[in-house]
């Protein structure tokens, strides 16, 4: 029994600890490659507002948002300079999982976007953000810090007529980011599927 316990100790030991990203101070760095086969990573849009979108085009909460509202907030953010980043954290097998060329053809067919459709099979990404459901939107500011985190509106459902009225949280954030102004709601409950890590 006590040979056990040693052992759940040193296994315990070993793991390295994952902490949840916390709103105000840096945002996790991170290494990937893209649905292009590029290595990109958070350190090479220093001096950016950067979005973090997590995805899988099989939710249903996804299929709401890109029946047209993700495209056109990705596409406003853009013309203010921000780089949006989708990112797919499904592990080989999992629903919504990708290749690079199954999400070249899910952006092309949606007339998605993104800077950069990030391709996260091991999850690492994922669980340096703690990102638990798709979708799931983050915030970095320029200095790389973290201004927001949770849930795109505050409509956690699966129906588009929700979107009307429903209020924007990323957008909020990047319009008071823009007039220089402290972010109003830093976090919020993020809703959707749950991202499909890998074990």
């Amino acid at each position: 029994m006590l040979k056990m316990l040693t052992l759940t100790a040193a296994i315990a030991l070993a793991a390295p600890a994952v902490a949840n990203p916390v709103v105000g101070q840096a945002a996790p760095a991170f290494k990937v490659t893209d649905s292009n086969g590029k290595a990109r990573s958070l350190s090479e849009f220093k001096g950016k507002t950067v979005v973090l979108e997590w995805t899988n085009a099989e939710c249903p909460f996804v299929k709401k948002h890109y029946a047209g509202n993700m495209q056109a907030l990705q596409k406003s953010a853009a013309k203010d300079g921000v780089v949006w980043l989708t990112v797919n954290s499904g592990a080989p097998g999992k629903q919504g999982q990708v290749d690079g060329a199954g999400a070249n053809a899910i952006v092309k067919a949606k007339g998605a976007a993104p800077a950069a459709y990030l391709l996260d099979g091991s999850g690492a990404v994922g669980r340096a953000y703690a990102a638990k459901t798709t979708p799931h939107m983050y915030i970095v500011d320029p200095a790389g810090k973290l201004v927001y985190q949770g849930g795109i509106d505050d409509k956690p459902t699966a129906d588009v007529a929700d979107i009307k009225g429903a209020k924007n949280y990323v957008t909020a954030a990047l319009a008071d980011m823009k007039a220089k102004r402290a972010v109003a709601v830093s976090s919020s409950k993020p809703y959707g599927c749950s991202v499909k890590y890998a074990g």
